[in-house]
């Protein structure tokens, strides 16, 4: 278990003299320089931001048995069997408070374990509990720390060997030392019967944890008693300062020393081997039984001196390395150290604390908001904002993710699609099926440009540029869609029944138009159910962007299944339905006044469809014709037509018109010229042809139109017209019971909340520390 430990005073029995001249790093002896920069950061270790950034303290590692609570009891004056802790100076009376410091969660929290104690003399018993609270987890979660503080069975049976957590103190007094160090477990080499081999590992990392550290020196135990090469303490220094710029070694139990092994030791003092930058240092620390026997803190120094002074071997040493033996000369230097190294991490340390404090405030705003002092009116004003943000989207935003351009392109599929239904007659027999087809439209090509014709509806590029065409055998493929003359002509007189001869009944149009209209029905499906998708997406995205992050996501679901469970949008998308339903069962019923428009598309595809069956027919008359009009404004005049004749004689077309002007008759067009030809008897069924596909034209014109107005205005505009009500409704926030819906929907999520606690706290202390360098000028 690892421990941060502050120097203090000696225990109750030191006396009135020693007290005043200060035990250890106490002593005013010291440099002012030191004491100032050890003051310092002893209040920065008290405002607790070494969680947080690198503070320069001392750890004292070595193998089990090294001597490091000895060292530490020297240095401090209280007995220890392994502490932690921070100290600052202070005119008020002694005082020793102790704390329990647990890692959970990554996060190091810090818990009080019992009362402040004001006798030196009940600190040692204090840790041994504090050590048993650490190493038994399992009870101190069930039954709290006071058990471990009433109990009296304490370290009869411990959970764990060891433990990353650690007991820490906290001493003030007027002769308390300006030092925080670390006990830390000394390094073990094996386990014992029933031991846990995860220890040593376990042990390791924790020692590795402070070491690695560049702002920590390294206070090295290693015991004379034992082989040097046989502690890995020394090792493991290396391995996190290899350089040795910031580990300082301390021999200890040096009365132990076998005979005749004395220079092993003093070649390290001498600094000969193992040589480290700031050196070896040697101290003499009581016996078990001299400290059981009640000697004190003084008479250990005393004893001490004349070890030292009486040993031969350390007494002989030159004057140069008298001062690497002692306590109070290893004191001295480490406190010059600690100060030099203060000093210069000071500003490093400012700009780590700046660093901190704009990344703590960041984190805290990228919290959701904390919980609000008035829930009702906050959830009223987060309802309105969704609902102006609902309006915004469908009244349009200039965005290319824009609610309005998202669904455009499945607005233009249904165009499409209702477009792709038109009837496909064919002015000829269903036997040519394999070797004639009709060339598209060029009025509807011009109209609606090439996008709106499937190769279906298309022709070859030669049959393209002329109205009037040769007929020729194509190699067309029938898609299956296709509706041959003599089909509608048979369908023409098996409709009729009373009417008079040549004329036959409006049925033939109406089952030929509701069975292009049918088809309508699934595109119109489709398009609802696309902008459908593609609205509750976007609402759900602007729910979560208003609600998300108010208290624990409650209110956010409660939106969700108002708007969509509690069907306020699928109302709105069943009414959308239901209306587009209406509108197929209009169109189910023929008609329009739109006459200009229906007659004009008549003619045209009554032109288009005669023509092409003509030009099957009368080819050669047809191509006789088309070279005509092709060549009329040739200079000078060439004659065309069936037979040549000489120059100066019109031939051919050229001479009919002639000879018809000659009789009075003006103005006739060549292409007329193809009526004088005896009929084939299906103009009944070219004209019930053009009667269909131009109604096709006016009627899907009006419904490509239609049916977005009323998604429009039924599933976009109608769910922006009620979202308000259906909230208040919904959520019942303005009902009776509407305090206290709003107080629940706003709790806070404890995970939300415990990480803003820890932000803040960790701000709190990164600001008082930030001021404390600024009472000192940095």
């Amino acid at each position: 278990m690892s421990s941060d430990e502050s120097n203090s005073s000696d225990d109750a029995s030191t006396s009135g003299r020693d007290r005043d001249q200060g035990i250890g790093l106490s002593n005013p002896a010291l440099s002012q320089s030191s004491r100032r920069m050890l003051d310092l950061i002893n209040r920065l270790h008290a405002t607790g931001v070494q969680v947080d950034i690198d503070l320069p303290q001392i750890a004292v590692i070595g193998s089990q048995s090294a001597g490091k609570s000895s060292l530490i009891e020297s240095i401090s004056g209280i007995t220890l069997p392994r502490a932690a802790g921070t100290c600052t100076r202070s005119t008020e009376p002694w005082k020793c408070s102790v704390f329990l410091r647990i890692l959970e969660s990554g996060k190091m929290q810090s818990e009080k374990f019992g009362d402040v104690i004001t006798d030196r003399s009940f600190v040692e018993e204090r840790i041994k509990r504090a050590q048993w609270a650490i190493l038994n987890p399992t009870v101190r979660n069930a039954k709290g720390v006071t058990h471990f503080l009433a109990g009296d069975d304490h370290g009869s049976s411990l959970e764990l060997s060891f433990s990353k957590n650690y007991v820490s103190l906290q001493i003030s007094g007027p002769d308390v030392a300006d030092l925080s160090f670390c006990d830390l477990p000394g390094l073990i080499a094996g386990v014992g019967m029933g031991g846990d081999k995860n220890d040593i590992d376990l042990v390791k990392e924790l020692v590795a944890s402070y070491i690695k550290r560049p702002s920590c020196i390294i206070l090295l135990t290693v015991a004379c008693e034992t082989d040097f090469q046989n502690q890995g303490a020394q090792e493991m220094a290396k391995t996190y300062d290899p350089q040795c710029k910031r580990t300082i070694g301390v021999l200890t139990k040096p009365d132990r020393i076998p005979t005749g092994e004395e220079p092993n030791w003093i070649s390290l003092i001498r600094n000969e081997k193992e040589a480290l930058d700031n050196g070896w240092y040697c101290v003499k620390q009581p016996s078990s039984a001299q400290i059981n026997a009640g000697m004190t803190w003084a008479g250990a120094r005393k004893s001490e001196d004349v070890f030292f002074a009486s040993t031969p071997a350390w007494s002989e040493l030159d004057s140069m390395y008298q001062k690497y033996l002692r306590t109070g000369n290893l004191v001295e230097r480490l406190s010059i150290i600690l100060s030099d190294l203060i000093s210069k991490r000071l500003p490093e340390i400012q700009e780590e604390i700046e660093r901190v404090i704009a990344s703590t405030r960041e984190a805290l705003k990228n919290l959701p908001k904390p919980p609000s002092a008035d829930p009702r009116n906050e959830i009223a004003e987060l309802v309105y904002q969704f609902v102006r943000d609902v309006y915004k989207h469908v009244e349009g935003v200039p965005q290319k993710d824009g609610l309005l351009q998202t669904i455009r392109p499945a607005q233009e599929k249904f165009r499409r699609a209702v477009r792709s239904t038109a009837p496909d007659f064919q002015p000829y027999e269903r036997r040519f099926r394999n070797t004639k087809t009709i060339g598209k439209a060029k009025f509807l090509e011009d109209e609606e440009g090439h996008e709106d014709f499937d190769v279906s509806d298309s022709e070859s590029d030669s049959d393209s540029d002329s109205r009037f065409t040769p007929g020729v055998v194509y190699s067309v493929v029938p898609t299956g869609k296709e509706i041959y003359i003599d089909e509608v002509f048979r369908s023409a007189n098996e409709a009729r029944t009373r009417e008079l001869p040549g004329n036959y009944p409006f049925v033939v149009q109406r089952n030929l138009i509701q069975s292009v209209v049918k088809e309508w029905r699934a595109p119109a499906q489709l398009l609802g159910q696309s902008v459908y998708r593609v609205l509750v997406e976007r609402v759900m995205s602007l729910v979560h962007d208003t609600f998300g992050e108010f208290g624990q996501g409650q209110l956010e679901q409660r939106v969700k299944r108002v708007v969509l469970v509690q069907d306020h949008v699928s109302k709105c998308m069943d009414r959308t339905e239901e209306r587009i339903d209406r509108l197929l069962n209009l169109e189910d019923l023929p008609f329009t006044l739109n006459t200009h428009y229906f007659c004009d598309y008549k003619e045209k595809f009554l032109i288009h469809y005669r023509s092409a069956r003509e030009r099957d027919r009368h080819s050669q008359l047809v191509q006789a014709i088309q070279a005509y009009s092709d060549s009329k404004n040739v200079v000078p005049p060439v004659s065309y037509g069936l037979n040549r004749g000489t120059p100066d004689q019109p031939t051919g077309v050229a001479k009919v018109l002639s000879g018809l002007a000659e009789i009075g008759v003006h103005g006739i067009k060549p292409e007329v010229l193809v009526k004088l030809m005896e009929p084939d008897g299906m103009e009944p069924a070219l004209l019930i042809m053009a009667d269909v596909r131009a109604y096709f034209q006016v009627a899907y014109k009006r419904f490509v139109d239609n049916v977005p107005l009323v998604i429009d205005y039924e599933l976009m505009w109608g769910s922006e017209r009620g979202v308000l009500q259906w909230l208040n409704t919904g959520l019942g926030i303005n009902g009776p019971d509407g305090n206290r819906i709003c107080q629940e929907l706003a709790q806070e999520s404890p995970t939300v909340a415990a990480r803003r606690d820890d932000l803040t706290k960790k701000l709190a202390r990164m600001q008082f520390a930030a001021q404390q360098l600024l009472q000192i000028g940095f």
